[in-house]
């Protein structure tokens, strides 16, 4: 299972929506930053192993993609940290983790 890149504050708007129907996880991610190098790493060996098929998966990349940044931030009023994953149920923060947090196995114990 792969991450689609969001890029746009409408390609956000409408994973927001969707949370309503299907759980939606977000990685916020610095591509400058080795601690988000490490989450993404993180991350993506949760997904390489049996992640849920119910949940969609999504990455920002928080210096390219700022407005989409400060966008969820705002939406889900979770102050903005990087890196920083994010659990979305009913177009709400269901849970968070950030830095040294953001680990394959802390997401598989809260997503599994």
């Amino acid at each position: 299972m792969s991450w689609k890149e969001i890029t746009t504050p409408e390609e956000w708007h409408n994973i927001l929506k969707q949370s309503s129907e299907r759980d939606q996880v977000i990685l916020k991610h610095s591509t400058t930053c080795p601690v988000s190098a490490n989450a993404l790493k993180e991350f993506e060996e949760y997904l390489k192993g049996s992640p849920r098929q119910d949940i969609d998966y999504h990455v920002v990349k928080v210096i390219e993609s700022r407005a989409v940044s400060n966008q969820i931030a705002e939406n889900l009023n979770v102050k903005h940290e990087s890196p920083q994953i994010i659990l979305i149920k009913d177009e709400s923060k269901y849970w968070s983790a950030t830095h040294w947090a953001v680990t394959k196995a802390h997401i598989s114990a809260v997503l599994d």
